[in-house]
């Protein structure tokens, strides 16, 4: 294209821009854009801020996209337009963003390595029918799901266990019990946003099958005890509460209320401490309960204490408290007792809970639950399956680290590379090569710079925290040696270049 041709171009897509989308062009006058050359104009483009950039389409003859703005969308419609923000309630991780996550991703791992559990993963996407089957649930509400080319219903996982459950079923008696897996896998809810809550997290999951005492529970408890132990937070800044599902059964059943509203019941009252009791109240007389069942329901899910609930319960809650007696009894073997309290209104919101619960709080109230989990032993049969006693629970990672960030816990993370390796010459660049290799083959991190200045060098060795400066010069090479110079203490020395560790 010729430059009249690039003038004309311009001048045609800068009225038709004004008179159609009505929004300034990030240009600062027409006249230079005029006299530039294809090429150059995508180049200049390109060098503009993200929020101000108009990408060029494949062909050179197209016009600039439109700009977007604010991550919700581009600001006029038309073909190429290319949103520069990841969907709303998604994340990018840049090089810092995903250094933090590993090193998380990193305790997650180790602590379930100190504990004995094995990893596993499993598919991203899976088929609807594994969610949707507990009906009346929040979470089939939530589902990203499509039919895919085939036209089968699929969804992208909004929890992992459903997953697990189906390969626990897979393997069948060929597993010997029992099972202790752990898996760290992204999942997909379309829900509205709050503190610490997105459409996508990474969940780390911990899940035991072939247990159908409490002490499974109890190394639940003690694994996420550990990693807020090896993460900086304190049993005062955060407390487990703990419950039974057995619990909310006893009163239904005192209230004569049908056993198919359970589910649904488990899910309004979960919503304790995120709406008022009145709304609460409403939610649940519109299930078609009677007001003094809510009551009976509202005035059981305020106790905090143990004996409380064996006055107001008596003997029908005599397994229930067994339990939560047991458990605590393992808790002050186990050291964390401290970190643990019984709250009634503990009831998680996925219909599959069927024993104990709990979930990790924050003790200022400022955040939603850090983790949450429980028993689960008629899971398996749900999805056709003979049922094996199981209990688990899922720790995402948006939470912890807002906690972590709000008390000032967040480690730096900055790059680290070993050497680099700089040749002082053009002509030396296949030595600075082998050099380069060598040391990596030994097991270092080794960035090869070439083409840049000394000067620019030594500052991209301390912006990298780097370790050493490998120095390939003309003279050194010769005779078969490089320059190494130690960067923390300045130290300077030549080293034959086969013996460079």
């Amino acid at each position: 294209m010729g430059r009249g041709a690039v003038g004309s171009s311009w001048a045609s897509f800068r009225n038709e821009w004004a008179g159609a989308a009505r929004t300034p062009v990030c240009v600062c006058s027409p006249w230079p854009w005029e006299r530039m050359s294809s090429a150059a104009l995508r180049r200049h483009l390109l060098r503009l801020p993200a929020r101000r950039r108009l990408l060029c389409a494949s062909s050179s003859s197209s016009p600039p996209l439109a700009p977007t703005h604010g991550g919700h969308g581009p600001a006029a419609a038309g073909p190429g337009v290319v949103e520069l923000n990841p969907p709303r309630g998604t994340r990018d991780f840049p090089p810092e963003e995903m250094r933090l996550r590993t090193w998380l991703f990193d305790h997650f791992r180790e602590v379930s390595r100190l504990i004995a559990f094995e990893e596993v993963d499993f598919p991203v996407l899976e088929s609807e029918a594994l969610f949707v089957r507990k009906a009346g649930e929040e979470i089939a509400e939530q589902l990203y799901s499509f039919a895919d080319k085939g036209g089968r219903r699929v969804a992208l996982r909004p929890e992992i266990t459903p997953s697990l459950a189906r390969l626990v079923i897979r393997r069948g008696t060929s597993a010997p019990l029992p099972l202790k897996w752990f898996t760290i896998g992204q999942c997909w809810r379309y829900e509205r946003m709050t503190r610490g809550r997105r459409r996508e997290h990474y969940q780390w999951n911990m899940d035991v099958f072939g247990v159908p005492g409490v002490r499974a529970e109890a190394e639940l408890i003690q694994a996420i005890v550990l990693l807020f132990e090896r993460l900086g937070v304190a049993s005062s800044d955060v407390g487990i509460r703990l419950s039974s599902r057995k619990v909310l059964q006893v009163v239904l059943d005192m209230h004569s209320v049908p056993r198919h509203l359970f589910t649904q019941v488990c899910v309004i009252v979960d919503k304790l401490g995120k709406m008022s009791r009145d709304e609460i109240e409403r939610e649940l007389i519109s299930t078609g309960l009677p007001s003094e069942a809510v009551q009976g329901i509202i005035d059981v899910l305020s106790l905090k204490s143990l004996s409380e609930l064996e006055q107001v319960l008596g003997s029908g809650a005599a397994e229930a408290v067994a339990d939560l007696k047991k458990l605590f009894s393992f808790a002050e073997h186990y050291g964390y007792a401290d970190w643990i309290c019984f709250d009634a209104s503990v009831v998680r919101g996925l219909a599959y809970y069927t024993g104990i619960v709990f979930e990790a709080f924050d003790r200022q109230g400022e955040l939603r639950a850090i983790c949450g989990g429980g028993r689960y032993d008629r899971l398996l049969s749900t999805f056709g399956s003979e049922d094996v006693p199981a209990c688990g629970f899922g720790f995402g990672d948006a939470v912890i680290v807002k906690l972590l960030k709000e008390k000032g816990l967040l480690p730096h993370l900055s790059r680290q590379i070993d050497d680099i390796v700089f040749p002082l010459d053009g002509e030396l660049q296949g030595p600075a090569s082998c050099v380069t290799s060598s040391l990596r083959k030994n097991g270092r991190s080794v960035d090869l710079v070439q083409d840049k200045r000394l000067k620019w060098v030594f500052k991209h060795a301390e912006r990298v925290n780097a370790s050493r400066l490998v120095l390939v010069g003309k003279s050194e090479w010769e005779r078969g040696m490089v320059r190494v110079k130690i960067l923390s203490t300045r130290e300077e020395f030549e080293v034959k270049a086969g013996e460079l560790q």
